[in-house]
């Protein structure tokens, strides 16, 4: 069965950017001039989906209407002949009914938020997206997926992996490695934050993933797991017990835009692939990079002076008199 619907989980406070997502949704952050939800809801349609699930929480209404007309702006946009911004609004709005939202009223985790969405997915495999992780890659991460979901029975489960640091298999949920079929290969085990020694692999679960309708009727019957929460991999790791789950490593590179490094690095990554940013971009980053370096080196000369610096503005006004 073709894959029509994804589920989107935008219901997180948002925590780590605070105080940014005090009063805005963390997928609302732009990485260059597109929100985060945006990246995520572009590489489902470039894959195909029909309809968009979207679990949300409080305060969320703003990304509903993201994905809305604004005749105020359209308005002001024709007048001021602004045809391009118009199109590219255009081009971006769903049709009609390709969107539904519900609510996730308690926060009990990713295995919970796609419960909710039970009533709306029906009877039918669907993907998953968890709009935290942006996938930079010529053809979306989802696409490849699905071009391999096509090669497998049915029945099948499909999730996205990649390579991490085997020093650093304990911070993710790492998958065991069987026999490929096609570009895929079978999930032999799951293991979530595995210790080193005891990891089957290095290849880590991404935010990816295509589920068969059996997981909803776990996930209604799944008792709390870790931090109070109804797990996602709980409910996956019974489903395995009766259905086959294949894993993927896809091409391109995933950003965890969860954390401000990897948002940083997602921005940083998405403007040099446009050529209308990129060179500008480029010059901007050399020049910091250059006063970072001359700034070290300067503090270098400074520690290694005799001078006694009875202040830090002492210290700095000698560090960028030396520096070169």
């Amino acid at each position: 069965m073709a894959i029509r619907k994804a589920v989107l989980p935008v219901a997180g406070l948002g925590t780590r950017f605070l105080p940014a997502t005090k009063a805005m949704p963390k997928e609302m952050l732009t990485v260059v001039d597109r929100p985060l939800i945006q990246h995520v809801v572009d590489e489902a349609r470039e894959a195909g989906i029909e309809h968009f699930i979207f679990v949300t929480g409080r305060n969320k209404s703003v990304i509903e209407d993201h994905f809305d007309r604004q005749f105020e702006l359209e308005t002001t946009l024709t007048e001021k002949r602004r045809y391009g911004d118009l199109q590219v609004l255009a081009s971006e709005l769903p049709e009609p009914g390709q969107m539904s939202f519900t609510r996730q009223q308690s926060p009990l985790g990713l295995g919970h938020a796609v419960w909710c969405a039970r009533e709306i997915i029906g009877r039918e495999p669907f993907a998953l997206l968890l709009p935290d992780v942006l996938v930079q890659a010529k053809r979306g991460c989802l696409a490849q997926m699905i071009d391999a979901y096509k090669q497998l029975g049915d029945k099948a489960n499909l999730v996205a992996v990649e390579e991490v640091p085997r020093e650093r298999v304990s911070m993710y949920g790492i998958v065991g490695v069987g026999k490929q079929n096609g570009t895929a290969f079978k999930i032999t085990s799951m293991i979530e934050k595995p210790r080193i020694e005891d990891a089957p692999s290095n290849l880590s679960i991404t935010g990816r993933y295509i589920l068969q309708p059996e997981v909803l009727d776990l996930l209604g019957t799944q008792t709390r797991g870790a931090g109070g929460e109804i797990q996602l991999t709980d409910a996956m790791l019974r489903l395995a017990q009766t259905q086959p789950f294949f894993g993927l490593k896809f091409e391109g590179k995933t950003f965890d835009c969860g954390s401000k490094i990897g948002f940083l690095a997602a921005n940083i990554a998405y403007a040099l692939a446009r050529d209308d940013i990129a060179p500008a971009l480029r010059e901007e980053i050399g020049r910091l990079l250059g006063e970072c370096r001359r700034f070290e080196v300067a503090t270098a000369v400074a520690a290694s002076s005799d001078r006694n610096f009875k202040s830090r503005r002492a210290l700095e006004s000698y560090i960028y008199a030396c520096a070169p």
